[in-house]
């Protein structure tokens, strides 16, 4: 019986310390997932024209189909990866890199819409501040521009560790 047990617990371990590092995974890279309500910030309200960075002297631009700009601060909306636009890795990805940079500010021009991020403000290695970016529609729904971006097929989720590529 003590042999069964000790053999048990052997191989227990590891699965047990495995289940652990996959709940704790996610809380690794803050771009990950959408923090939960009790850890959430209180909504910022946003209500900005938004252009391209580089062409815009209003302080509110895109960057690419994941982060645009709010005065100084970047941010990253959490839970999806677009295409790159600099630098693209091929011209495909350019091509859809565009094409989502465009689809996003768009979003962003569509009314105010709320940021919330993580109670402790978490930015990622780049700097860039994590938000849920969504608004309120007339009728109720909550429209969330991350669903917006994927649903349009220019954004994937975010699954963090490795990328596919776009080309």
């Amino acid at each position: 019986m003590r042999g069964l047990v000790r053999d048990t617990l052997f191989w227990l371990r590891p699965v047990m310390l495995f289940a652990i590092l996959l709940v704790l995974w996610p809380a690794l890279d803050p771009a990950l997932i959408e923090p939960p309500g009790f850890l959430s910030s209180d909504p910022v309200m946003v209500d900005a024209k938004f252009g391209r960075c580089g062409a815009t002297l209003n302080g509110a631009c895109v960057i690419d189909g994941d982060t645009f700009k709010l005065g100084k601060r970047s941010i990253r909306i959490i839970g999806i990866d677009a295409p790159e636009t600099h630098p693209a890795r091929c011209p495909e990805e350019a091509r859809r890199g565009e094409e989502a940079t465009v689809k996003l500010q768009e979003l962003l021009n569509q009314g105010p819409f709320q940021m919330t991020g993580r109670i402790d403000d978490m930015t990622d290695r780049y700097g860039r501040h994590l938000r849920i970016i969504s608004r309120t529609l007339p009728d109720g729904r909550v429209q969330s521009i991350a669903g917006e971006m994927e649903d349009a097929g220019l954004a994937r989720a975010y699954l963090g560790g490795f990328k596919t590529g776009w080309c």
